[in-house]
C-alpha cells in the first residue's frame, strides 16, 4: 500500500475568518468535508471528522517558514492536510510560545489545533514534555488526541526500543489498536522514509506514514516536510485522527530542525 505523493492545485478565496498565514483552500475543498451522506456516518463520529470516514489516505504538507530558513529562528509549525486530489481538508497549527520553541527545539511540549475549512477546531493534540531516549524508558513520548477538543479519543505512545522507533496507537481506554515501527536510520538521500503501520499484534502491515523526499533545496535549507499517511478504509475514524496526530509527533521527533541543525540524521533511538 503506497502513501500518495503530493499534488498542487489552484486556490479559492479564503473565508473571512480563515487563520492568518494559512494558504487559501483549493477549489472544491470547502465542500470536500460536507459531501458525506448522513446515513454513511457512524453515530459516534466526532463532528468535523465525517469526511475521514470515506478516505484511506491523507497528505500532510508543512509550510515553509522563511524566517526559519534564513536566520534559524523557530516559529510555530503549520501544516496543510489534503486528500489525494490535492483538496485542502484540514489546516493544523502549533500553539507554543517563543521561548519553548527556541530553547527546547524538537523535544518541546506543544498543543496543536487542527481546523476544518470552516475554521472549526475539530481535533486537539497535546504533547507533554517527556524524554525520547531509550535510556529513559519510564518517561517516553506520549501525545493525547481529543475530538472534539476536551474529549479524549486516543493516544500516541512511544514504545521502548534501542534500534527501531516504535509507537502504539491507543484508544481512549488505553487499548492498543495499531502499532507503528520505523527504520533504524530515519534519513534517506533522495528517497522516502517509511514508518510501517501494523495490526495490534504486530504481524500484519495495514498502512504506513511516509516522510516524502521533497527536493534537495527544501531538504537542505528548511525543515518543511511532506508526509503521506495510509490506513485501512474501515478503520475507526477516531483512530484515523490519532494516526494524523502520530504523523505530527514523528515529524517533531525525527525531522524537526533545531536552529540550523538537522535532527533527522539519527540511527536507532540511542541519542
Amino acid at each position: 500500500m503506497n502513501a500518495p505523493k503530493g499534488s498542487e492545485g489552484g486556490q479559492a478565496p479564503a473565508p473571512a475568518n480563515w487563520p492568518s498565514g494559512a494558504p487559501p483552500p483549493a477549489p472544491g475543498s470547502l465542500e470536500a468535508g460536507l459531501q458525506v451522506q448522513a446515513s454513511q456516518v457512524p453515530l459516534d463520529c466526532p463532528p468535523g471528522l465525517e469526511y475521514m470516514t470515506q478516505i484511506d489516505q491523507l497528505l500532510v504538507h508543512q509550510q515553509v517558514e522563511l524566517l526559519e530558513a534564513f536566520v534559524g529562528f523557530e516559529t510555530n509549525n503549520k501544516y496543510v492536510v489534503k486528500n489525494t486530489l490535492g483538496q485542502q481538508v484540514y489546516y493544523a497549527v502549533e500553539d507554543t510560545n517563543c521561548c519553548t520553541r527556541n530553547c527546547l527545539g524538537n523535544i518541546r511540549c506543544f498543543d496543536m489545533k487542527i481546523l476544518d475549512n470552516a475554521t472549526r477546531e475539530v481535533v486537539h493534540l497535546n504533547r507533554g514534555l517527556r524524554c525520547t531516549s531509550c535510556w529513559c524508558p519510564c518517561c517516553l513520548q506520549k501525545m493525547e488526541v481529543s475530538s472534539p477538543p476536551g474529549t479524549v479519543i486516543g493516544y500516541v505512545c512511544q514504545s521502548w526500543s534501542i534500534c527501531f522507533p516504535k509507537f502504539t496507537i491507543e484508544d481512549a481506554s488505553g487499548t492498543t489498536i495499531l502499532r507503528i515501527e520505523g527504520p533504524m536510520c530515519t534519513w534517506n538521500i533522495c528517497g522516502d522514509v517509511e514508518f510501517d503501520v501494523l495490526s495490534a499484534d504486530g504481524n500484519t502491515k495495514v498502512g504506513k506514514i511516509s516522510k516524502q523526499w521533497s527536493g534537495f533545496a527544501k531538504e537542505a535549507f528548511t525543515d518543511a516536510d511532506n508526509f503521506g499517511i495510509s490506513f485501512p478504509m474501515d478503520l475507526d475514524v477516531k483512530m484515523k485522527a490519532v494516526m494524523l496526530g502520530a504523523c505530527f509527533l514523528i515529524d517533531f521527533m525525527f525531522f524537526e530542525r533545531s536552529g540550523n541543525k538537522k535532527d533527522q540524521k539519527k540511527a536507532g533511538m540511542v541519542h
